[in-house]
């Protein structure tokens, strides 16, 4: 597993939203991204692939499904995110590919539900056309255009990482988007854990919880046994 920190930044005049973005995957790393805003400007908090070994898959069928949930639910523990972005799965895939996926995402919704974060759902052509300005952008310019998006120092590595943001960042978008014109919230399968901003603070003004500073720290590299 490989994880890159940032640090954090308080600010008492505003509120925060802090989203989780998650890029499943069937056979290759899962990417992670937790990307938080206040609004005006988007910052990323900690960015990620979990890359399960083969020794640990041939264990059992769903060795790799425990992984992933685990993952997922130290990351809710440790950052308390106000919602989970999550790709959906590319209806070209065939069916085996698909349906691996499929698992994947299951296990990733699952962590959500049970941690009580709200859950959103993203086309991959949606995520791109967010971030990128179309919708058939290549991995090379979705990692161009998260640094340039979030003012990174170096491009996120690798590229499931780089989606992973990539879908945080949609998110936050499109949640800005629908409450600066009023816009109903799409059904979301589990109950918001955030609290209401006082009335009055700047920022987005709904159920968004203001936030402490993080700790940063150094890339890492981390295998599962």
């Amino acid at each position: 597993m490989t994880a890159t920190n940032s640090l954090g930044r308080q600010n008492e005049k505003n509120s925060w939203l802090r989203v989780l973005g998650v890029d499943p995957a069937a056979t290759g790393p899962t990417g992670y991204g937790i990307v938080e805003s206040d609004g005006r400007h988007c910052h990323m908090l900690h960015y990620g692939t979990l890359k399960v070994a083969a020794k640990r898959q041939r264990e059992s069928a769903g060795a790799a499904l425990q992984d992933v949930h685990a993952l997922l639910c130290r990351l809710i523990e440790e950052f308390s995110p106000d919602a989970m972005a999550v790709e959906s799965v590319f209806t070209a895939l065939n069916m085996r590919t698909a349906l691996r996926l499929a698992e994947v995402r299951g296990v990733i919704l699952l962590a959500a539900a049970q941690n009580g974060v709200l859950i959103y759902s993203y086309a991959p052509r949606e995520v791109k056309a967010s971030v990128a300005g179309h919708g058939h952008a290549d991995k090379r310019q979705m990692q161009l255009m998260v640094r340039a998006l979030l003012s990174m120092n170096e491009t996120p590595e690798p590229s499931d990482a780089a989606d992973a943001l990539a879908v945080a960042l949609c998110h936050l978008q499109t949640e800005q988007a629908r409450r600066r014109f009023g816009l109903p919230d799409q059904a979301a399968s589990a109950k918001p854990r955030a609290v209401r901003a006082a009335p009055g603070s700047a920022g987005l003004p709904n159920e968004i919880r203001p936030r402490g500073a993080m700790h940063g720290g150094l890339p890492r590299i981390v295998s599962t046994p």
